[in-house]
């Protein structure tokens, strides 16, 4: 009876094993070439585009294999990469500047291994091809504009305590103010040394000139801040592309690397990367009427929201997207229509208090400004251009005075809310970036680093198992069966946290292999000893299980400590393959010690005379 498992453990094991081979099989269905629609603000998917898009490429003799709408992108599937070519270019004249059109490789996975979510695994650059860019943000472009957001300040605080001044002027990392005479230019000080606590003040009394500079520590934190925005914004702007598992990642004081694993259509991720948005909150000129004749009044200008109606608005900026420090959204407490509540950092937040508490009752809009860039081919050169858009997203009226915190209501839906919370989150480019290297991995050299990885894998799991039937014989099927178990919970667990496969991650699926036959040797020795013992072969069963337990316990444990080490401390690919390192070891413990026990104990624990071991 020591060699029986109860019935309750063998039907776990059992189910353990059935769903590791129904979440690890996804990955054996590939990819199909698609083309992905992604809409832009001013347009919705829906059914009708739908129909639109079937029948442009109807039109255009290219049948697609699939469409398949959600409710952030139409997904075009193709069987082959030449009616995925071609539906582009159609999609694309067709289409207009509505979407964003991209091309992708969309996971082949059969529709009910999508229903219960499983998944294939991630590929990464290495193995599924793509590109890779490392952008250079330029920090003396984020210092200059900090400087010019100062010199605003400076403007508005002289302002508001009436102290009255001849110039504001930025001129070599200064911010120069010029006064009429010694006591205003004592008084201006006092002013911008209460208020600008982040300026370092110096003064001319012979010039009446008081010159402020950005101190070390504030520019530190500008240059800081500069590089941390632009990595959240850019991986908002991947999201367009639908790229799964993108790496965006610091790398160096000024620099950014990013790698879209599976992206083809590099010049596409360079437009949507290289983009620049900001966001600005303005009055609406309640003075004036929205004019017919073309004549915009001095002090406003004339904007248009995402339907096309005119917007007067004053030309006066409160608030600009970079001092947005948090936002999300919601519901209205008294109306129960969606919101968006933003946090504003301080100066942000006195600008926006100061201004509605003078204009109650007064309407505000949000102005959404984004530049773009676009590149077609024409005649063999690809040529880029770029334009401006420049819309008001969302117009609300001013019930009370706005302090750090505050809501914009008015909106249409509560996802419309969520978008907007998006966007303002993401904020802008806080800084110009230029590619300062491109590097593109073609599909069908991340397709030979998988059959290489998979060739190495399968000829050292034959070598494997040659050895092990040769030399333990029956025991040494059950250790290879239990070796192949391994694998595919392995495989499985991976596909289900969806982790990004990778060359190194492909090693560490080797080492866990050769690791996980070790305990099955330990296992199948100390079993042999036992015999040796004079042990009875069914005792010697129990015992070798018992022993080596503790053996495999020891080794592994030391192991794991190691490899969660190596993944804490770890980034990139040490950290795909000390995960794949971590997940392999609980793995190979379960599969040497219960699956392997499980086999030998339906083949030798119900026999009541043994005698004999294959071993």
């Amino acid at each position: 009876m020591r060699n029986r498992y109860p019935v309750w453990k063998n039907l776990l094991i059992l189910a353990i094993l059935a769903l590791a081979v129904i979440y690890s099989s996804p990955n054996l269905f590939g990819e199909d070439p698609s083309v992905q629609l992604s809409p832009n603000r001013t347009v919705k998917l829906e059914q009708a585009t739908v129909v639109q898009v079937e029948k442009l490429l109807a039109d255009a003799g290219v049948k697609p294999k699939s469409i398949e709408l959600t409710n952030d992108r139409l997904l075009v599937r193709f069987s082959d990469t030449d009616g995925q070519l071609k539906a582009e270019d159609v999609l694309k004249g067709a289409m207009g500047n509505n979407y964003t059109i991209a091309l992708n490789l969309a996971p082949a996975t059969p529709a009910w291994l999508r229903a219960i979510n499983a998944q294939p695994m991630y590929l990464g650059l290495d193995l599924r091809g793509g590109v890779h860019f490392l952008l250079q943000v330029d920090m003396d472009a984020a210092v200059k504009q900090a400087e010019e957001r100062y010199a605003e300040d400076i403007r508005a605080v002289l302002r508001e305590s009436k102290v009255r001044y001849l110039s504001v002027e930025r001129t070599n990392n200064y911010i120069e103010v010029k006064f009429q005479d010694a006591g205003t230019l004592g008084q201006g000080k006092d002013v911008v040394k209460k208020e600008l606590r982040g300026l370092q003040l110096d003064t001319d009394p012979s010039a009446n000139l008081l010159k402020a500079k950005m101190s070390e520590p504030e520019i530190r934190e500008v240059r800081k801040f500069a590089v941390a925005q632009n990595i959240t914004t850019l991986q908002n702007r991947v999201n367009e592309l639908g790229v799964a598992e993108p790496v965006i990642q610091r790398q160096g004081e000024d620099r950014i690397v990013v790698q879209l694993p599976g992206v083809q259509d590099t010049a596409r991720a360079k437009e949507i990367l290289g983009a620049t948005a900001t966001l600005e909150f303005r009055l609406v000129d309640s003075e004036h009427a929205v004019p017919t004749d073309g004549k915009v009044p001095l002090n406003s200008r004339l904007y248009y929201d995402r339907g096309g109606r005119p917007v007067l608005l004053q030309r006066k900026i409160i608030v600009t997207g970079d001092q947005v420090v948090d936002a999300s959204s919601g519901l209205d407490s008294q109306s129960g229509s969606a919101a968006v509540f933003i946090n504003l950092n301080s100066t942000g937040a006195k600008k926006m208090a100061d201004t509605t508490k003078d204009n109650i009752g007064k309407a505000m809009a949000v102005v959404f400004i984004e530049n773009k860039s676009e590149t077609k081919e024409v005649n063999g050169k690809k040529i880029t251009t770029k334009r401006k858009v420049e819309e008001v997203i969302n117009v609300a009226t001013i019930r009370d005075r706005f302090s750090k915190r505050f809501q914009i209501t008015g909106l249409d839906s509560t996802n419309e809310a969520r978008n907007l919370a998006l966007l303002l989150r993401a904020g802008a480019l806080v800084a110009p970036m230029d590619i300062v290297e491109e590097r593109t991995v073609g599909p069908s050299m991340g397709k030979d680093n998988i059959q290489k990885g998979i060739h190495s894998n399968v000829y050292g799991f034959l070598a494997i198992a040659a050895f092990m039937i040769m030399y333990y014989r029956v025991f040494g099927v059950f250790s290879i069966v239990a070796l192949g178990m391994n694998v595919v919970l392995l495989v499985a667990v991976l596909s289900m946290l969806q982790a990004t496969l990778t060359l190194p991650g492909m090693a560490g699926i080797a080492l866990t292999v050769g690791m996980a036959i070790d305990a099955n040797v330990l296992i199948n020795e100390r079993i042999r000893e036992e015999l040796r013992n004079g042990v009875s072969p069914a005792a010697a069963i129990f015992l070798g299980y018992d022993r080596a337990f503790a053996t495999i316990l020891d080794t592994n444990i030391t192991t794991l400590i190691a490899g969660v080490a190596l993944f804490l401390l770890g980034s990139g690919p040490i950290r795909g393959f000390a995960l794949v390192l971590c997940i392999g070891i609980l793995t190979s413990m379960f599969s040497a010690v219960l699956v392997s026990r499980m086999l030998v104990n339906l083949t030798y624990g119900w026999q009541r005379k043994l005698t004999k071991l294959a071993i």
